[in-house]
């Protein structure tokens, strides 16, 4: 699905609304992964590959972080990262369905990470079973450790209460809004403001735990192909 950008641009708008959600004027599919193949993982650029896989449960394909990654690097961040590795956005609307296949505890957690610099500079948000303040927020990491930056957030999130949980991140830069949904499209559970990072990658992972990734849309009103390449050499073991 690398070629999405180019041939997805001049389609009108109303072909795209997913979830049944509104979008914002100008934007246009950019990137579409319904993870069909072993191939859908090649898109992916991460901290340990070999921590991932493909897999498929009756009509949904997905890939699968099943382990810890060996890897390790300066900043206090998460390790388990897995970057959509040929394309950038700055404002976008991300969807994607998530399954959290670790045992229940309060950090119990995935991530969503967008605006991606490079390795010491990017924003991720946290889901997890029970928010404070370096678990269930937004954060910002910027050549230190994460920091957190919401201004809003719920008391946590309950991963076993489905099997597939629906998530939605806007982010929109000349504002910072940053807000996201999970399962309940019409109230965010998190809400931050930054304007700090512009055009950048986006990923899925987690800081401690495991998880799937399945159907994942991203709307832009504007992305270019990223010639970042792999900003995680330097941490491999």
């Amino acid at each position: 699905m690398r070629f999405l950008l180019v041939f997805f641009f001049s389609l009108p708008i109303c072909l795209f609304a997913a979830k049944g959600d509104q979008l914002p004027e100008g934007y246009k599919l950019v990137y579409k992964q319904d993870f069909e193949d072993a191939n859908s993982l090649k898109d992916f650029i991460a901290t340990d590959i070999r921590a991932w896989k493909w897999g498929k449960d009756d009509d949904r394909g997905y890939i699968e972080q099943f382990g810890r990654s060996k890897y390790k690097y300066k900043v206090r961040s998460p390790y388990n990262i897995a970057l959509v590795g040929n394309i950038e956005v700055q404002d976008f609307v991300l969807f994607a369905d998530l399954q959290q296949t670790g045992k229940e505890y309060g950090h119990r957690d995935m991530c969503i990470f967008y605006n991606f610099q490079n390795r010491s500079r990017f924003y991720y948000t946290h889901i997890a079973s029970v928010t404070d303040n370096h678990a269930h927020n937004c954060f910002i990491v910027n050549e230190k450790p994460r920091t957190k930056i919401s201004h809003e957030t719920s008391k946590g999130h309950k991963w076993s209460s489905k099997p597939w949980h629906n998530v939605k991140v806007v982010r929109q830069q000349e504002s910072g809004k940053i807000e996201i949904y999970v399962n309940d499209m019409s109230k965010p559970i998190m809400r931050a403001t930054d304007k700090t990072f512009g055009m950048g990658r986006i990923g899925f992972g987690s800081f401690d735990d495991t998880g799937r990734v399945s159907k994942v849309r991203l709307y832009s009103p504007e992305a270019k192909v990223s010639t970042a390449g792999d900003p995680f050499g330097d941490g491999r073991q």
